[in-house]
């Protein structure tokens, strides 16, 4: 308890830390104490609920995100405005990241229970190596297939196949593992991140972002090796491939529909008809929309639909209180500011982060889509792909466990930095993109 309890403390503390420098007094209006807001105070008060009280992260989260809404709504004034019409305006500007959200955590746990019941993960053991470095592969599969699907996806993809093959025993640093793995395979990949698509869609060039793989494939070396070792060390992966396993090539198909159908919308929306992203949730319409054909085909585990709801409540929740804390400007674009991102964004919705660095300008992109996008994995809750793996692993929830278990996971990540920093340097953009992306647009797809 003492390990949960420091590390709650130490994510409020963090946010607290950083508040002052991420807001500037003289563009927010609403009350203070020692200059920082009152909302980064009760947010802080949430993330260390959340981080202490791991068996009531639900409650925690839902009734954070009733108290800062009702004192803005009172006392502190939205973006959009301030009282009730501020809020509904705020809303308005939220909506589509937030049912996106919704659509693609429940989709896609329907989605790796068709994979699992596909029995492609039992026959995997006939093409994994048999020892540690069978969980490095996997990990290794886990950061392609990110690389051009989404982070959600291939982390729940990732956790089926471990379910199988480690026999249901996972280690929590192994799981961490997993969702760094996710997270840093769509760093370097303008269609494998939300955040990078941002910077794709600002007008930033691809092969600016594509320059955090050498971070990005430095992290993964680095924690998917420890990771791997650790699950070796608790359950040895299974050496050969279930007797009597034969393929379901339908519900493989399905798999593939719900992938292909996403993938297909979200480029095609953001790169061609980006005008509109924001208008509606397309991307979690199109996964339900291919749900419900392979819904025909195949029986679909609807009983699943209860506890992925739960998980999704929980992190709209987060989503929503972090959209209205009064981030209105971010220190000044430096290597050692996007360095500072990787940690925030452990705690906070990364997607304003990137919209308010886009717009401010100055970054070499790839450090700052390497940041926003392995940071998330220290905590379990600080990217999407980690709330929906504790989804099937409930006992990975404890904050005090995930960082002490998955601790090289901040190693990783700041080896990973450095490492890219040293090869090639930083190089500020010297571009305008301000008015490309305005905050308004953060809402581009899903939080990564």
């Amino acid at each position: 308890m003492r390990s949960s309890r420091s590390t709650g403390y130490a994510v409020a503390l963090l946010l607290l830390a950083i508040a002052p420098s991420i807001t500037l007094a003289a563009d927010f209006s609403g009350p203070q104490i020692a200059g920082v807001p009152i909302e980064f105070a009760l947010f802080a008060i949430v993330l260390a609920g959340v981080a202490l009280f791991h068996a009531y992260v639900l409650p925690i989260a839902v009734a954070g995100a009733v108290v800062i809404a009702l004192y803005k709504i009172a006392i502190s004034p939205f973006r959009a405005g301030s009282g009730v019409a501020g809020f509904i305006g705020h809303l308005e500007h939220e909506w589509v990241i937030l049912v996106n959200l919704l659509l693609l955590l429940t989709g896609f746990a329907l989605l790796a229970r068709h994979f699992e019941d596909s029995k492609v993960p039992d026959v995997l053991p006939r093409f994994l190596p048999d020892d540690w470095k069978g969980g490095f592969v996997l990990l290794i599969l886990v950061f392609v297939l990110s690389s051009f699907l989404d982070n959600i996806a291939a982390a729940m993809i990732g956790g089926a196949i471990a379910h199988t093959v480690f026999r249901g025993n996972v280690h929590i640093g192994y799981l961490a593992g997993i969702v760094a793995a996710s997270n840093a395979g769509g760093a370097g990949s303008v269609v494998g991140d939300t955040t990078t698509t941002m910077m794709w869609i600002s007008g930033i060039s691809p092969l600016e972002v594509f320059e955090a793989y050498i971070a990005a494939g430095t992290a993964l070396v680095i924690c998917g090796v420890i990771a791997a070792r650790q699950q070796d060390a608790l359950q040895r992966i299974q050496r050969d491939a279930s007797r009597g396993a034969v393929v379901d090539w339908v519900r493989v198909g399905i798999v593939v529909l719900i992938l292909g159908l996403a993938i297909v919308v979200n480029v095609v929306v953001n790169t061609r008809f980006h005008e509109v992203s924001d208008s509606l949730p397309f991307l979690g319409a199109a996964v339900w929309v291919a749900i419900l054909i392979g819904a025909a085909l195949r029986s679909t585990e609807w009983k699943l639909l209860p506890g992925a709801l739960k998980g999704a409540a929980f992190l709209l929740s987060l989503v929503l209180c972090a959209s209205m804390m009064p981030v209105e400007r971010l220190p000044a674009a430096s290597w050692q500011t996007a360095l500072g991102l990787g940690f925030l964004s452990a705690v906070f919705d990364n997607i304003p982060l990137t919209a308010l660095a886009i717009k401010q300008g100055g970054y070499d992109w790839g450090y700052l889509a390497y940041a926003v996008g392995f940071g998330g994995s220290m905590i379990w809750f600080g990217s999407s792909a980690g709330v929906a793996l504790t989804g099937m692993y409930p006992h990975a929830r404890a904050v005090g466990k995930w960082v002490g278990q998955g601790w090289h996971v901040t190693l990783a990540y700041v080896i990973g930095f450095l490492v890219m920093l040293s090869v090639i340097g930083f190089h500020p953009d010297s571009v305008p993109h301000a008015g490309s992306v305005p905050l308004q647009r953060a809402q581009v797809a899903v939080q990564r």
